[in-house]
């Protein structure tokens, strides 16, 4: 049986490259024995990169699945590939940052979103240029929109750091607070749930990759919203990143 594979993202979710141990192949896919790709959830996409041979042939990782026994298959196909073999990845860093700043405000957006106005998230989708969330919101309408980005964007100004922490789960069961959705649990790993911090700020469970600090994340502003039911709303955001990267 292969092993689990060991989840590089959560130790160090700024973890773009790696060197990892081939311990099965397939038809269309290679399995490693760690990885720093996020393989997808939460609304995050998967991670996009490169794997090299030691030959130096690059194949490129556009997918990347976990299976049932927590083992992460990268879609990649190479009559090189070989149990035992050592390879190199690399993530498409520029990818993962737009990521990974998306789920950030994401978090900052559904924390203010609970403790001011009692609404729970119900989904999300992140992209590298937009995002949306939808949320079980009784009493939203548009004209709130202006209050939310200026109280979203007086978060990130702060500069709050992120870090990411393992609770045990019969802790985090005894502490509601950690979660931002009623309709899908975390996922418990050996018993434990990672939660992601954004220090004086907020604390949630959270499997994905994030920025070291608010103010990496960008100008966020709501550019759309949608009815998606009675008290369903969806709300679609875009960050200005221009200043950060200029």
């Amino acid at each position: 049986m292969t092993p689990p594979t060991r989840r590089l993202y959560w130790l160090d979710d700024h973890c773009l490259v790696a060197t990892a141990t081939v311990l099965a192949v397939r038809p269309d896919a290679v399995a490693l024995d760690q990885t720093c790709f996020y393989p997808g959830g939460g609304g995050q996409p998967c991670d996009h990169g490169m794997l090299t041979l030691p030959s130096g042939t690059v194949l490129p990782i556009t997918a990347v699945h976990p299976d049932a026994d927590r083992v992460f298959w990268h879609q990649a196909a190479h009559p090189e590939l070989v149990v035992g073999q050592t390879v190199q990845l690399a993530i498409d860093g520029a990818r993962r940052l737009a990521l990974a700043r998306y789920h950030t405000v994401l978090h900052v957006l559904n924390t203010i979103a609970l403790r001011d106005y009692n609404a729970w998230i119900t989904g999300a989708q992140i992209d590298v240029d937009y995002s949306r969330i939808d949320f079980k919101w009784e009493g939203f309408s548009p004209a709130l929109c202006p209050e939310l980005e200026a109280k979203v964007n007086a978060v990130l100004a702060g500069a709050h750091p992120l870090h990411a922490h393992s609770l045990p789960a019969a802790e985090f069961r005894a502490r509601p607070e950690l979660l931002r959705t009623l309709e899908v649990s975390p996922p418990v790993m050996d018993g434990q749930v990672r939660v992601v911090a954004i220090e004086t700020f907020d604390e949630q469970a959270c499997g994905g990759t994030h920025v070291p600090t608010t103010a990496d994340v960008g100008r966020f502003s709501i550019y759309r919203t949608e009815n998606k039911g009675r008290i369903n709303k969806r709300l679609y955001v875009r960050l200005d990143v221009t200043l950060l990267e200029s």
